[in-house]
Formats: structure tokens, C-alpha cells, sequence
């Protein structure tokens, strides 16, 4: 009996555990309880899973791009799910010859893990070495030329990867090594839960997965940055050229109010009514006091009165800062 497990093995258990419905024990007061076991805490909120899920996304289109440039043949790889898990669940679902590279990511503290299965990295090594893409699962260890060639994909993927994670942060994630045996790898305790990234990926007429394992204590420091309104906040649309020429003639042809109030006072009904040629009306404001400067109904500006060109005109001596009060003697 062979001591790994298959894809469709690892599919089946994946589904099982998808199509699980828990099951709900009734209590003395009728109420229904669920039990919880604490081996298999679930970490992660659906909010930052579905986060998670939109990161790889992007990461899977970023490399089908560099593996089609690379392998020179059609390439799709896709997300097949984003699930949390025991960190044992993934070192058993590990298939026998698949590569698994482990790197680090600052400023995240830990290991992470990438794993291309068997299918996925014999027909990159076919490809990348000048053949036609078929698949030859060796029995013997790794040459030191494919060795080479596999740490230049791993990093290369790992700056992808990159990528992928600005939206949420800037990380510099770094290859430690190459591993071929899980049971070697001692990242973290069995029970530690781990979100589980499955990608399928089609190498020309080849099909095969791509898991990456991120623990929880690597991620821990990053989950607030994981909620939803966190990753769309820092979405970031470039502003082209002609949208900034566009959005210059609209504000330049904006019509604005302006208007200079040189003082304000108050009069009887009466007294306005007897008004006539040559009266004064005296006014709060003393005569050396600046004018306010007026842009649509809100304070903008003092200024001082004078004369431009045989007219009347004021010159601007101090702005309405953010914040900034005037008095007002309304």
C-alpha cells in the first residue's frame, strides 16, 4: 500500500470535510449545542479567509504570467479553496516526490511552505532543460542541476508572491530551502492551525497542484489587516494622464462666489427708509481693519482694501487655514 495520498484522495477529504454538516446535540433546555474541539481551533474569521482567497487569486494570475514567459507553453493555474486546518492535516496530505520550499517573509515572524506537487515540477524541469514538457516521476534524489533550476522557480514565484501581498503589506520574502521530505519540516506543532492555499495548475496538457501552508503564528501580527474594508481601502487606482488634464479643465472652468464684506452694522427699518443722498453709515469694522474675502458663503480670506488700475481692489493678506477661526460679527 503506498504511504501517500493521491490528488483525488486529498480532493475527496477536502470535500468531505466542505459537505460536513455539524452536528448539533440538544441540552436539558431544548437548546441546540454544538461541540467544540479545541484541537482544531478555527482561527480565522470567513472575513479574512475571503480576503486571503482574493490575494491568491492575484498571485495565481501572477504566475500563470510568469510560467507561460517561462516554459514557453500554456500555463492556468487557478485557486481551488482557502481553508484553516491542523498544520499535521498538511504535512499528511503532502504526495510522495512533491518539492516543497520553505521561505520567510519579513517583517512576518516564522516559515511558510510552497509546494509543487510531483506533475507540476517534473514537466517545469522537462520544459526549463529543453524537452517537451512530459512528465518523468524519477525515483532517484535530485541532481544538482535541477536543484538549481527548481530554487530559480521557487524564487522566482516568491516574488509573485510578493506582489500578490502589497494590497495588504510589503513583505521581502526570502527561499531557505529545499525539502522533499515532510516529515523533516518543523515549522509548527501539529495541532497549530494553518490556512491551506490550493492552486490547480495546467502546465500544456499536464495537471497538477500547487499548496502553499501559512500558519497562523506567521499571520498573527497581519489578521487586522485582513478584513475586507482594510484590503479594499488599500486598493490603489493609478491616475492617468488624461484623467488629470480632464479634472484640471473641469476645475478650471468652476464659477465660484466671491465677495469682500468690508464691515457689517445694523439699522432701524425706519432709518433705511429716511436714507438719502449723502448720509454716513457707520459700521462695526474700524477703517484699518482687514476685509474678509468670502468664497461661496464660506470665509476663505483677509485682505486689505486698496486701489489696482483706477479701481477699486483688495490684495490678500492672510488665509483661511483648516481649522483657522475669524471672528465673526454677525
Amino acid at each position: 500500500m503506498e504511504d501517500f495520498l493521491s490528488d483525488e484522495n486529498i480532493d475527496a477529504i477536502l470535500s468531505s470535510l466542505k459537505q460536513a454538516e455539524p452536528k448539533l446535540d440538544t441540552n436539558s433546555d431544548g437548546r441546540k449545542i454544538q461541540t467544540y474541539d479545541f484541537k482544531k481551533a478555527l482561527r480565522f474569521s470567513q472575513d479574512q479567509i475571503r480576503t486571503l482567497t482574493r490575494i491568491h487569486e492575484n498571485f495565481a494570475r501572477l504566475l500563470t504570467s510568469y510560467f507561460t514567459a517561462q516554459l514557453r507553453t500554456f500555463v492556468h493555474i487557478s485557486v481551488i479553496s482557502v481553508d484553516q486546518y491542523p498544520y499535521e492535516e498538511f504535512v499528511r496530505s503532502v504526495q510522495k516526490k512533491s518539492i516543497l520550499g520553505v521561505f520567510t517573509a519579513a517583517p512576518l515572524q516564522g516559515s511558510m511552505v510552497m509546494e509543487f506537487s510531483p506533475d507540476v515540477t517534473y514537466v517545469m524541469f522537462d520544459r526549463m532543460l529543453g524537452g517537451q514538457g512530459h512528465v518523468s516521476l524519477q525515483s532517484t534524489d535530485l541532481t544538482e542541476i535541477e536543484i538549481s533550476v527548481i530554487q530559480r522557480v521557487f524564487i522566482n514565484a516568491l516574488t509573485s508572491f510578493q506582489e500578490a501581498w502589497l494590497s495588504v503589506v510589503k513583505l521581502t520574502p526570502e527561499l531557505k530551502e529545499i525539502e522533499i521530505n515532510p516529515q523533516f519540516l518543523s515549522m509548527s506543532p501539529p495541532n497549530e492551525t494553518i490556512i491551506m492555499v490550493s492552486l490547480a495548475a495546467k502546465i500544456g496538457s499536464v495537471e497538477g497542484k500547487i499548496n502553499i501552508c501559512l500558519p497562523h503564528v506567521v499571520l498573527e501580527q497581519i489578521l487586522p489587516k485582513l478584513s475586507a474594508r482594510h484590503w479594499l481601502a488599500n486598493q490603489k487606482k493609478t491616475i492617468e494622464k488624461h484623467e488629470v488634464e480632464a479634472l484640471e479643465k473641469k476645475l478650471q472652468g468652476t464659477r465660484l462666489d466671491v465677495k469682500a464684506v468690508l464691515g457689517r452694522t445694523s439699522i432701524d427699518v425706519g432709518e433705511l427708509l429716511n436714507l438719502k443722498n449723502g448720509d454716513v453709515i457707520r459700521l462695526t469694522e474700524s477703517y484699518d481693519d482687514p476685509v474678509t474675502i468670502w468664497v461661496d458663503d464660506k470665509q476663505k480670506f483677509l485682505a486689505q482694501p486698496g486701489v489696482s488700475k483706477g479701481r477699486m481692489a483688495v490684495q490678500v493678506t492672510q488665509v483661511h487655514g483648516e481649522g483657522d477661526e475669524f471672528d465673526d460679527n454677525e
